[in-house]
């Protein structure tokens, strides 16, 4: 799992681009055994490298000879270019939806312009697909949406106590689902039954956070609940209420590289806690530097990346197409 491997340091890659030697550095980022002591060198590693930078990453790929589509000083790609298109290839981001988008849609509709909208994965709530279904609910469920050509990525937002055995059900459901994310508000009380439910069932718990009123208001917050925890105990950011607690989206990312297992695509108009619901790339998240920002940390392939939209719930389907084409043409421009 990849939340197991541990890295640390610079990974260096060498080759020569017309008989000029040219080295990149990339960050790989500590898979913390203890990520809150290492959250500030982290950022301040990852903001002076030109390759994090998304406007100096292309400057610096345009100086070296090095960037897709650009003037390079060479017309064959070279080693170092070639690393880089790989690395965003396997980096596997497939865009999913919280379905909580579609709620004011019944559940067998919502799936239905789920796969229209162009969607890979879906990200349940319960009040489409209930913790409490039975084991026929729940294979019957897997089957339709298996048969839209869709995979469930992650189940939430779900709540956490000291009560082992409802916690346990949680994950219960989510093994006979085939869930490998569970978008979890815990309670602090809840850690230690989560450390152990996570190791026995190998099924992540991903900490969301819900803007500046919420126990996880700060990057530093969800840090401080996973220190010392099981790796597969990390979070699902949720950039539009990162956004409404006055933190860049860029920089959450970094912060939280290695135990970022889920990620919530939303945008406010103002950094602040009362603001409204946009479009993707009308506020302060831009897709194009969130996309780099998931590759470069490792984002986990079966890790859950959804698109949410909260606004609008009785007829959001124009919307969410829209916030779709701009997240599509992002990942084009990662990708090339």
């Amino acid at each position: 799992m990849e939340g197991d491997r541990q890295f640390s340091g610079t990974r260096v890659a060498s080759s020569v681009l017309c008989s000029r030697a040219v080295t990149t550095h990339y960050i790989v980022p500590p898979h913390a055994s203890s990520p809150l002591k290492d959250f500030n060198k982290v950022l301040n590693m990852q903001n002076s490298n030109p390759i994090h930078n998304r406007s100096s990453r292309r400057t610096w790929l345009q100086t070296t000879g090095l960037f897709l589509g650009g003037s390079a000083v060479c017309s064959v790609m070279s080693p170092v270019q070639r690393l880089i298109a790989q690395e965003a290839k396997q980096a596997g981001l497939k865009l999913g939806l919280q379905i909580y988008s579609l709620r004011g849609f019944p559940v067998d509709a919502a799936l239905e312009h789920t796969k229209n909208l162009g969607f890979d994965q879906v990200e349940f709530f319960s009040g489409m697909f209930p913790l409490t279904a039975t084991d026929e609910e729940i294979r019957a469920m897997v089957d339709k949406v298996r048969g839209l050509g869709l995979t469930i990525s992650a189940h939430g937002v779900n709540g956490f106590t000291k009560d082992e055995a409802a916690n346990r059900k949680v994950f219960e459901f989510a093994k006979k689902a085939g869930v490998k994310n569970i978008s979890a508000a815990p309670t602090p009380d809840s850690m230690d039954s989560l450390n152990d439910l996570v190791q026995e069932f190998d099924i992540r718990i991903a900490i969301h956070n819900h803007g500046p009123s919420d126990r996880f208001n700060k990057v530093v917050d969800v840090l401080r609940a996973i220190e010392g925890r099981d790796p597969r105990i990390g979070a699902c950011a949720d950039l539009g209420h990162f956004i409404r607690s006055g933190e860049k989206p860029v920089d959450v990312i970094r912060g939280l590289a290695g135990r970022l297992y889920g990620i919530h695509l939303k945008d406010f108009a103002e950094m602040k806690e009362n603001t409204r619901g946009v479009l993707l790339g009308e506020g302060h998240l831009d897709c194009g530097s969130v996309f780099d920002a998931l590759i470069q940390a490792k984002f986990p392939a079966d890790g859950a990346l959804s698109l949410e939209y909260e606004e609008n719930p009785k007829d959001p389907i124009e919307d969410i197409r829209r916030c779709v084409a701009t997240a599509r043409a992002a990942l084009a421009k990662v990708n090339a």
